[in-house]
């Protein structure tokens, strides 16, 4: 936007740019803040238009402009917990900037002007700055960080931490992006050095650190004593029954103490008092109707939770700055309204890259030779720009690469330039610029890469590929039978360096092969890997365990088949396309969908609007989403007129679905009601009679829905949430229904028999292993028990303002435990709760812990399946090792549901005498602390007891004579080749593997990727690939992990390009040097033979036969280029031979 144009320069003015469109925002905000010497204040009407343009700024800025983001609690109104430390850093960095940034761009949504702040100077006056060589006393600096927030710590990992070990103090500041190590010799300051959170190893030197408070709620004594005061004024309630008055009097840290910020000072801000009295605003969208619906959400939330006297909340206004307040702010400022361009002006263009077509970017190519003015191409990383770069100049476009917008000097001409940037949608800019971005020419949100970076979970590979290989495990090579694996190994032939496998096999032999065909491995997993049967190189044993597999397989699969028709054969109702509805229901889900959630909402939706009845698996770890899914489907069918039953095994579990549900639905005309013990019998009749007549759309319940007396007038679907929690008698029911309605299951860790129906193609499997963001992995330690260790465990939590469960699963000493600890935690609220208590009682006290009246649940395993519980984030198991993997990974699930780091301790009595089993299950779950590990859990369940539960007796002989996975892909192939119509080709339709041999150097050399185990997973990773667009994106990923690809990893790729054209035509094996080669073809081969013999007769001096299956061929090839070349043109012409038959 040109700086020219009119600009309010009194509060009394509004000026109005004309509408803008994607980064033309962002644009626009940057040139005209490159002529000013003001702060500009950019208020978005939401929070995804406020991160867009903090990523856009912040990347056209660079060092002219500071760009500061203020970004939203994510927490709901009245929340029982507080903001994630990560946000309250980038709050306090914004607060303690502001008052002395005279330009620069601060970026707010409108929902944080309602939050209450303290004074202007309330950072500076408790910022703490330390420099090198400065005298540090160690014990007033511990005070210090208290008073300030900070957490005394082991290892620190958070911003708001701090952990001090002789003469090194480890402390995160907010406001900083990294922590710092503070290094004293005697009492002085001899370095200062921020570290990296992951490795704990220091990374830069810095002079000094400026220590802001760890919160924005003070927690000193003076200001305790005002709360104190204010407290009293505002409520009549009796204190000494309100947790989290006394944990604040008591000087803990409380979780949604934010929500009492104005009882800690006379007088509170907004974030605008900090701004500069001649900043500049502007206003991006309609921010009096934002400000309006969150006031809305404010009072909704208030009437929903007033009538808690044990946790009472402050009425609205006091809470927050009303509306009128908030507007009054802005009018005070010279400002300007930006209306956003619902319409994308690059889109109408209607250019596009499209893969489908034979050259897909001829449509770009006839747009940019009409072009008089420059034309921008933005993709969101360096790897993508590489590729594109290499696309565009093959296709004779010609580019220029540009590091950074600000490089693109002429905007006069026609040129086309090719730059990374974080532009989400591409704009034409006033001067006449055209700037395209991935979504505008691949038609979709590439976006989601960079702020995520976790790939959509491949179902089949989460539960096949069992954990990360390491040095001795066994595995299973295709041709060559078990073996173990020896590592990587670098072996030099005619001066080049080649990346090998070596595999040790039985009478102590190795067997080496190319890295380029690992995709002819695979983990053996069908017994102990202790006891895994080595083959022996050239032995006929190998060949016989897979002819005897192959027959099982074979049978299997015809018996999977017939179930799998007469499932498909079942007819059940194809809801109709809900349309824009689904998107404003979906618009209302306060947080962004991980990927897997995505890709499984997606195929919930697709089954649903299928003519066949769904029965669905949906696996996922605790609070990973499963329960928006479950919202998403039941929206369909209400949508359709369809009645919801949503089952499940608790009755505290039904009145939290129904709370949630109620909350989700309120914007819609949905009735939604529950059923329980707690219902009275007056209430169920009429609740039934409703269900009769079509009055309630969804019912939510526990094993009582099941009852013959409750009628629906249209079941559409029925959701059930841990079906193997449910008796017999009610699985038996719940089996009499699938016949009739679409069935949505959703478990937490897949038992194996279910695992094994959902892998057999009976039931549709669906898995979110994807956390939320900022979701954190959950720390989990084995530990011998000890008294000072769980002391320790149970004070760091509660001191933080966290709760604790306790599991102690002998119902006879549980009393006693429990006072044993409150003898060593007098600070702690303790509940008891067990299955043998009278289920009223026990309803009271899971209620109590749920309310946060009491803080340590010791209890039993009845909490293994239960009620959400954020605040829970330390789990303490005792006796861990008479666990199973599945039960340990579900208790251990009940923690880690915020954003607080969670911890669980599994204890057990001295780790030498646990049997061998024990401490295998206690090592797979500890060393599978990341979010999402309930498949890996599952299948190291597999590897410890063996196949026989996963896919019956009948089949674990063959699982342990070929391995599971390797038998899996035989029952794959057996069913492939019947539902074709073809008989049953064993093992011998897995051997066209299309190994490939140039002779070429193709390895990831070890100082471009260090770690010898993540080549080995990238290897592996690169030759399970089976299209070029996985090839394309796994060169992204390096790119941008590693740095631009070496020499040998970019011929790596080619070779797996030629692999994979080799598979897709039936070239088993091909094998090219300096001076010829051969190509084996497999016994499926899609070449017709009289079109080899022709090649051969055509060509006979380069060209021969060597039996029924080999080409061979003799010709000069040395250069590598050549060959690369060469090789591609046999293979073209040998697949047009394929489509000309």
């Amino acid at each position: 936007m040109p700086p020219s144009l009119p600009f309010a320069n009194s509060p009394a003015r509004i000026s109005k740019w004309p509408d803008l469109h994607g980064v033309g925002i962002a644009l626009s905000l940057h040139e005209w803040q490159c002529t000013q010497q003001k702060l500009l204040v950019v208020i978005c009407a939401n929070a995804s238009m406020a991160l867009q343009l903090s990523d856009e700024l912040s990347y056209l800025a660079r060092d002219q402009y500071s760009v500061i983001n203020f970004p939203e609690w994510e927490t709901l109104p009245y929340d029982q917990f507080s903001p994630h430390q990560d946000i309250i850093s980038d709050r306090l960095k914004a607060m303690n900037e502001l008052p002395r940034l005279q330009r620069g761009v601060l970026i707010i949504p409108a929902a944080t002007l309602s939050n209450r702040l303290p004074p202007c100077d309330y950072v500076e006056l408790r910022a703490l700055k330390l420099e090198k060589g400065q005298l540090l006393d160690v014990a007033q600096l511990r005070t210090k960080l208290g008073r300030s927030g900070y957490q005394n710590v082991e290892i620190v990992r958070d911003h708001g931490q701090y952990a001090v070990r002789g003469s090194l103090i480890d402390i995160f500041p907010m406001g900083t992006s990294e922590p710092v190590r503070i290094d004293l010799f005697d009492d002085e300051i001899e370095t200062l050095k921020f570290f990296d959170v992951d490795s704990q190893r220091t990374t830069r030197a810095v002079e000094f650190i400026e220590l802001l408070p760890a919160q924005e709620v003070p927690t000193d004594r003076n200001h305790r004593l005002a709360f104190e005061e204010a407290w009293h004024e505002q409520f009549d309630v009796d204190f000494n029954a309100v947790p989290m008055y006394q944990d604040i009097i008591n000087g803990l840290t409380t979780p949604g103490i934010e929500y009492f910020l104005s009882l800690f000072f006379d007088e509170t801000t907004s974030i605008l008092d900090y701004c500069p009295t001649d900043s500049h605003l502007c206003l991006v969208g309609d921010i009096s109707s934002a400000l309006d619906r969150h006031w809305r959400d404010i009072s909704s939330r208030y009437e929903q939770f007033r009538g808690d006297t044990q946790r009472p909340i402050l009425a609205p206004h006091l809470a927050f700055h009303p509306v009128d307040q908030s507007m009054a702010r802005i009018k005070a400022f010279a400002r300007y309204q930006l209306a956003i361009d619902e319409r994308n002006p690059i889109r109408d263009l209607g250019v596009s890259i499209d893969g489908r077509r034979e050259q897909p970017l001829e449509i770009l190519k006839q747009h940019l030779s009409k072009q008089r003015k420059p034309v921008v191409i933005s993709v969101d990383s360096l790897g993508r720009r590489e590729l594109l770069d290499e696309q565009l100049r093959k296709a004779a476009i010609a580019v220029e690469l540009v590091e950074h917008w600000d490089d693109i000097a002429d905007q006069s001409t026609a040129s086309c330039y090719l730059l990374a940037s974080p532009f989400y949608e591409g704009t034409i800019t006033p001067a006449g610029v055209q700037v395209f971005t991935d979504a505008e020419l691949y038609g979709l949100q590439v976006r989601q890469t960079r702020r995520r970076n976790e790939a959509v979970s491949d179902d089949s590979l989460i539960i096949r590929d069992l954990s990360q290989l390491e040095v001795g495990d066994p595995v299973v090579h295709i041709e060559h039978g078990i073996g173990r694996y020896r590592g990587l190994e670098n072996l030099t032939i005619d001066g080049e360096v080649i990346e090998l496998v070596a595999l040790e096999y039985a009478g102590d032999a190795t067997l080496y092969f190319s890295v380029a065909s690992l995709h002819v491995l695979s983990r053996y997993s069908g017994s102990d890997p202790d006891s895994a049967p080595l083959h022996r190189l050239g032995s006929e044993t190998w060949n016989n365990a897979k002819q005897k597999a192959a027959e099982k397989a074979r049978d299997a699969a015809a018996e999977l088949l017939d179930i799998y028709a007469r499932r498909e054969a079942k007819k059940g109702f194809a809801f109709p396309d809900p349309g824009p509805a689904l998107g404003q229901f979906a618009a209302s889900f306060p947080f962004e969908e991980t990927p897997d959630q995505e890709k499984t909402i997606n195929a919930v939706v697709a089954d649903m609007m299928a003519p066949r009845a769904m029965d669905r698996l949906v696996c996922g770890d605790v609070g990973f989403g499963k329960t928006e899914v479950a919202m998403r489907a039941a929206f369909v069918a209400v949508h359709a007129g369809k009645q919801v039953s949503i089952l499940v095994p608790t009755t505290l579990l039904a009145q939290q679905h129904y709370d949630n549900f109620i909350d989700r639905f309120k914007d819609w005309p949905v009735r939604i009601e529950v059923i329980s013990r707690f219902k009275s019998d007056k209430a169920i009749k009429e609740i039934s009679e409703s269900l009769a007549e079509g009055k309630i759309d969804i019912l939510i319940g526990t094993h009582k829905l099941l009852q013959s007396s409750l009628k629906f007038d249209d079941l559409g679907l029925l959701i059930i949430d841990e079906e193997h929690r449910f008796g017999v008698r009610q699985k038996e029911r719940i089996k009499s229904l699938r016949a009739e309605v679409d069935i949505l299951t959703m478990t937490a860790t897949p038992i194996p028999r279910t695992l094994n129906l959902a892998m057999n193609g009976m039931r549709d499997l669906s898995i979110i292993a994807t956390p939320p963001a900022k979701r954190l992995k959950i720390n989990t330690f084995v530990r011998e028990n000890d008294d000072n260790l769980i002391k320790e465990a149970i004070l760091r939590e509660i001191l933080r303002g966290g709760q604790v469960y306790f599991l102690h699963n002998e119902v006879t000493t549980i009393e006693r435990t429990a006072e044993e600890i409150k003898a060593l935690v007098p600070e702690a609220r303790i509940g008891i709760g067990h299955g043998q208590m009278r289920e009223r009682e026990l309803e009271r006290v899971m209620s109590d812990f749920y309310h946060r009246r009491t803080n340590v649940f010791v209890c039993t395993t009845i909490i293994e399946t239960g009620i959400d519980i954020p605040n829970a984030n330390t789990i303490i198991i005792h006796r861990a090792d008479k666990f199973g993997i599945a039960q340990l990974h579900q208790l251990r699930g009940r923690v880690g549901r915020s954003h607080h780091q969670a911890y669980a301790y599994l204890l057990t009595p001295p780790y030498k005498g646990l049997k061998k089993d024990a401490k295998k299950r206690l090592d797979a779950i500890a060393n599978t602390g990341e979010l999402g590990a309930g498949f890996t859990l599952a299948t190291h369940d597999l590897e410890i007891r063996g196949a026989g539960e996963l896919l019956g007796d009948q089949q674990s002989g063959q699982i342990h004579s070929v391995g599971f996975s390797l038998y899996i892909d035989m029952l794959e192939q057996a069913v492939a080749d019947i539902k074709a119509g073809r008989s049953p080709s064993g093992f011998e339709g897995l051997q066209t593997t299309g190994e490939v041999d140039l002779q070429i150097p193709a390895l990831i050399p070890d100082d471009y990727v260090g770690d010898v185990n993540e080549r080995l997973v990238l290897y592996k990773r690169i030759s399970n690939t089976k299209t070029p667009a996985e090839l394309r994106a796994l060169q992204i990923e390096l790119i941008d992990r590693f740095g631009l690809l070496p020499q040998p990893t970019k011929r790596l790729f080619d070779v797996n390009e030629v692999r994979q054209r080799c598979q897709t035509i039936g070239i088993k094996k091909l094998v090219c040097s300096a001076t010829g080669g051969k190509i084996v073809f497999a016994d499926a081969t899609t070449i017709q033979p009289l079109q080899i013999v022709q090649l051969v007769q055509q060509q006979s001096r380069i060209f021969s036969l060597q039996g029924a299956n080999e080409l061979r061929f003799g010709l000069p090839l040395e250069d590598r280029e050549q060959r690369l070349v060469w090789v591609n043109d046999l293979i073209d012409h040998l697949s047009k031979t394929t489509q000309a038959s």
